[in-house]
């Protein structure tokens, strides 16, 4: 389609949920790129519009902002061999020896997304995997991606053998004689394997990744993202494909730089000097780098979150920094103007990620335009709320992750009562806080749609007939969309311009086939996004929104 940024089009006769106060109309009026008008029909009648399109009485909706993605890893993630369904471990030696046969040429194979309970108790180990590819090294990361499954030929490329210390922040599993099983853990994933793919990846090959998944999102209705843990290699493909699109990509990008924590004070402050410089530099329409991403814990799934009570197994991890480390860089950061965004699963490390956060704030002193974040905030004790929410932080969710058909493994490690206030949305809505909803692809499936359904249900989009997983958490549908558009867009301080259609705002929006608010949120699992529009321009669904990963 053409573009029209120099035309005026009146979209006619829609459901249009605008996202905004009031929250519907029926017509959509955009000019120049932004909303012109937006409201009832009759009185968009009166404007002179150049062209005109009916509607029909279909759903719009503001353009999806994913709150918290990995946009290359998505795009990267397109290309591997696909395990999230895999239901034990014969299917997924299968499907290994399947992409292995099917290109003897490739010197690794990678895969995705396999869920500890396929294995049924066992532990995963490297036997498993050189059982059906021995000759080349074979990378497979977890469902959470903060852990990686390799054969033997992935140690040797890698440089593991039974000696390696771990590195700081994660751990190279062994058995009881001390020999590398083949699983990395958290600092050990970025450190070992994240590195050495990164070296053997071409410029190139991570900008056709980029591109691949702006098209993706793009067929699923999301004008815009939030890239989180952004590193040297991504930035510069991200700017290299910026450069093709004349300095503006087709949908809005927002990232936050990754900071590891390093063995010193100063390696620690230079990681943040780092992003402070890219801060500065990217901050305009193109590509913008908002701030830093810090990693507290890990996950429940491999036993590595920070929690204040053990897990079923006995173990009690500490938090991957201390206070006083983590709170100089939120300090420093903070100071400079940044964003602050913490990766905080356990109970523990969103206390302790609340305590950096009061601690910057009272070095630093009171500010309006503090926008700070906590992603994913699984298991959370019963004050984290209302502090949350009086210091202002957003709640970032992912409904995704709590599904209910990747659960089990999830429960079992926790083993308590814990497992019944498991992500508890409505705790964050209750105390006041501010709610932005992502899918953290691709550690799960990208689609915006299945994750409202989640959301508003929270039952399962792989598998709809399982129990809800604490249904009292479930969400109003009129809530999701805006968390997942207008919350999303203001936890990037994008609010006003994304996630809202009101006049003055962009011209992002979604066309879909079907709609949830008549016909229920079953609706979610069916509905197809018939165009995305951003900034005015149409960008035709070339595939039907979720076709991967339900």
């Amino acid at each position: 389609m053409t573009s029209n940024e120099t035309r005026t089009t009146h979209y006619r006769g829609g459901a249009i949920f605008t996202s905004d106060t009031p929250p519907w109309a029926q017509s959509l009026i955009v000019e120049d790129g932004r909303v012109l008008f937006v409201g009832d029909t009759d009185a968009a009648d009166a404007f002179a519009a150049d062209d005109v399109v009916e509607l029909d009485g279909a759903l719009v909706i503001p353009g999806i902002v994913d709150a918290h993605t990995h946009l290359i890893g998505l795009g990267e993630s397109l290309e591997q061999v696909d395990l999230h369904d895999a239901p034990d471990l014969a299917e997924i030696q299968t499907r290994i020896a399947t992409a292995a046969a099917a290109d003897p040429d490739a010197p690794r194979i990678l895969g995705r997304s396999w869920l500890f309970s396929s294995l049924d108790g066992r532990a995963p180990h490297r036997d498993m995997i050189d059982a059906v590819v021995a000759d080349r090294p074979v990378y497979l990361n977890a469902n959470d991606n903060h852990s990686a499954w390799l054969n033997t030929a992935a140690l040797a490329e890698l440089g593991i053998d039974d000696a390696t210390p771990d590195p700081l922040g994660g751990t190279i599993q062994r058995d009881a004689e001390g020999r590398a099983t083949g699983m990395l853990l958290e600092n050990a994933v970025f450190a070992f394997l994240r590195e050495r793919l990164d070296a053997l990846t071409s410029d190139a090959d991570r900008e056709a990744q980029f591109e691949a998944a702006l098209r993706t999102y793009l067929d699923a209705g999301v004008t815009a993202a939030v890239d989180m843990a952004l590193g040297e290699p991504d930035l510069r493909a991200m700017l290299a494909v910026q450069d093709r699109y004349d300095g503006v990509l087709p949908m809005h990008v927002a990232a936050h730089w990754a900071v590891y924590r390093t063995a010193t004070a100063e390696g620690d402050a230079a990681a943040v000097d780092r992003a402070i410089a890219l801060h500065r530099e990217h901050s305009g329409q193109g590509l913008r780098i908002a701030g830093i991403k810090l990693f507290v814990d890990g996950v429940i799934d491999s036993c590595t979150a920070a929690m204040r009570s053990p897990f079923a197994d006995g173990s009690q991890p500490d938090a991957l920094w201390d206070l006083p480390s983590l709170t100089a860089v939120v300090t420093r950061a903070d100071a400079a103007g940044l964003q602050i965004a913490m990766h905080a699963i356990g109970d523990a490390a969103s206390a302790l990620a609340l305590d950096a956060l009061e601690a910057a704030v009272a070095t630093n002193g009171p500010r309006a335009d503090r926008r700070h974040r906590i992603e994913h905030l699984e298991t959370v004790d019963h004050a984290t709320p209302l502090r949350l929410a009086r210091l202002g932080i957003i709640a970032s969710m992912q409904p995704v992750h709590c599904d209910p058909a990747i659960q089990d493994n999830w429960r079992a490690m926790l083993g308590d009562d814990r497992v019944e206030r498991g992500y508890p949305w409505a705790e964050f809505a209750e105390a006041g806080a501010t709610l932005a909803l992502g899918t953290d692809a691709p550690t799960a499936p990208f689609d915006p749609l299945p994750n409202l359904f989640i959301a508003t249900t929270r039952r399962s989009a792989f598998d709809p007939a399982l129990p809800a997983n604490v249904p009292g958490n479930a969400m109003a549908i009129a809530d999701a969309v805006r968390r997942a558009t207008r919350d999303a867009a203001y936890a990037s301080r994008w609010e006003g311009d994304l996630g809202v259609l009101r006049a003055g705002a962009s011209a992002d929006f979604a066309v879909l086939d079907a709609d949830p608010f008549r016909d229920g949120p079953e609706a979610f699992l069916t509905a197809r996004v018939r165009a995305t529009f951003v900034r005015g321009r149409a960008h035709a669904a070339a595939v039907a929104a979720g076709s991967a990963g339900r």
